[in-house]
């Protein structure tokens, strides 16, 4: 079992910043790819980002050049650094932890964090 904790969800307005991070509790940390995922009111939930190994990275189109995932093995935290947020950021912003499979799919992810709110104002 891995539980995980988000942290660092808030309101901003649009053009500024917020990292997020996720806790993690319970077994291996590093043996897991951790992904961010985003759901906003009436829509699927959606991919942001992951990160797998030693240097894995993909970001979604949408996120790209603005979003920046990184891990820390040591503290057992993944975290999402977000730039230049946009109105259409606004979401509740998950973590996640795959133990295998296609790191883009929400149905490749076992264990989930219970959400931080992003709300960026225009």
């Amino acid at each position: 079992q891995v539980q995980l904790v988000e942290s660092g969800g808030g309101l901003v307005q649009a053009g500024g910043s917020l990292r997020l991070s996720c806790a993690a509790s319970g077994r291996t940390f590093s043996d897991y790819a951790m992904g961010w995922f985003r759901q906003a009111p009436g829509k699927e939930r959606e991919f942001v980002a992951c990160t797998w190994g030693t240097d894995g990275i993909y970001y979604a189109g949408s996120v790209k050049g603005r979003f920046t995932i990184s891990r820390d093995n040591a503290k057992n935290t993944v975290y999402l650094q977000m730039n230049s947020l946009k109105p259409e950021d606004t979401a509740v912003y998950y973590c996640a932890a795959s133990a295998g499979g296609n790191y883009y799919y929400a149905s490749s992810y076992h264990y989930w964090g219970q959400g931080t709110q992003v709300t960026v104002s225009s």
